[in-house]
């Protein structure tokens, strides 16, 4: 006892050392992909104040820009100078673009301003991320699969707003002409198209799962991939939107099925509703992987199987070729978990 008591503490030393680490690493390292010298200047658009005599002012910007100063007016990012937080702070075109007297002396030197079309996408994300880093959707951009892939906050989104209205999807069933478009509020979050047509533009493998005859409605626009999934970022597999893991995204809408119960079924427990559910779409009922119940229940529940790995896993009293049995969750209802029946009778 006292030597399991010693390892414990060991390990719990070792991971305390190591958080410590990775937290003095994090305040002290410049971000992943961005050189130290570039830290500062995005700083100081954010904490950099309005009076400094750099910045000249959106006003200034308009004597030429006036179609993307009526643009940008209209956005979150053109109606900042208003809020009491950004008060004295550099807000709009320099705020993404830098201090534009340089730029406006020299006759709009196009070397004297930033011009995020001419970066690289990793240098576009560390303007957006001045602003937009330390809200809790943005956090781990740096550590996503979209960061290492290069792609950019301007791949997705407009800075200057989108260049149409918004569209509502015309159906929860049927795909109606505005909604095969743009399903969701094209509009939301300054998309350049909507969230569902974005994200299949690359992950093509998925609209094929969506237009299956059982499928989760992302296209009809009732569901958008960000339900589950954070596009910016995180620690679970496939970015995951919830941090206690995959399966909190499904339960958050399919409540009778979250636990903790009194007896728990082990495939969901580890390996999660995707043991037996398709996530995006499936040719079977309830998006099943196969195309009836008791063929997933097979996979576990055989003599074969159990003998071999797990012999205390039951595998029933009945035999499958009667058609009164065959169907096991006739019997065993709560198959998801049970607080009453420890083989998941109602």
């Amino acid at each position: 006892m006292a030597s399991t008591n010693k390892i414990k503490l060991s390990l719990l030393s070792v991971f305390t050392l190591g958080l410590l680490a990775w937290i003095v690493v994090g305040l002290i390292a410049p971000p992943m992909g961005s050189s130290a010298s570039e830290i500062p200047e995005s700083e100081a658009l954010v904490t950099g104040f309005a009076q400094d005599d750099r910045y000249v002012g959106s006003e200034t910007c308009r004597a030429c820009h006036d179609t993307q100063f009526n643009e940008v007016a209209q956005t979150s990012h053109g109606k900042l100078e208003g809020r009491p937080g950004w008060k004295d702070k550099v807000v709009g075109c320099e705020s993404c673009h830098g201090p534009g007297k340089e730029h406006v002396e020299g006759g709009g030197d196009k070397t004297k301003i930033k011009i995020l079309s001419k970066l690289d996408t990793k240098a576009v994300a560390e303007t957006c991320l001045a602003c937009h880093a330390g809200k809790e959707n943005h956090n781990n951009f740096r550590r996503g699969d979209h960061w290492r892939n290069n792609v950019g906050c301007t791949d997705c989104h407009s800075a200057h707003g989108p260049s149409f209205s918004a569209h509502k999807p015309g159906s929860g069933t049927f795909i109606a002409d505005a909604s095969a478009q743009r399903p969701n509020l094209a509009n939301r979050a300054m998309l350049k198209n909507s969230e569902p047509q974005l994200c299949i533009g690359c992950h093509s493998e998925v609209k094929a799962q969506f237009s299956k005859p059982f499928h989760h409605k992302v296209l009809e626009g009732t569901m958008s991939c960000s339900d589950c999934h954070n596009p910016h970022g995180g620690f679970e597999q496939k970015q995951a939107r919830h941090a206690l893991g995959s399966d909190q995204s499904c339960v958050r809408c399919h409540t009778q099925m979250q636990g903790p119960f009194v007896f728990e079924h082990t495939p969901l427990t580890t390996e999660g509703c995707s043991a037996c559910h398709t996530p995006h779409g499936s040719n079977n009922p309830k998006m099943l992987k196969r195309s009836t119940v008791r063929q997933l229940c097979l996979e576990c529940h055989t003599n074969i199987f159990n003998v071999e790995l797990d012999p205390d896993i039951p595998t029933g009293p009945h035999t499958q070729t009667s058609i009164r049995t065959q169907n096991c969750t006739v019997c065993h209802s709560q198959i998801h978990g049970s607080n009453s029946n420890k083989d998941f009778f109602r």
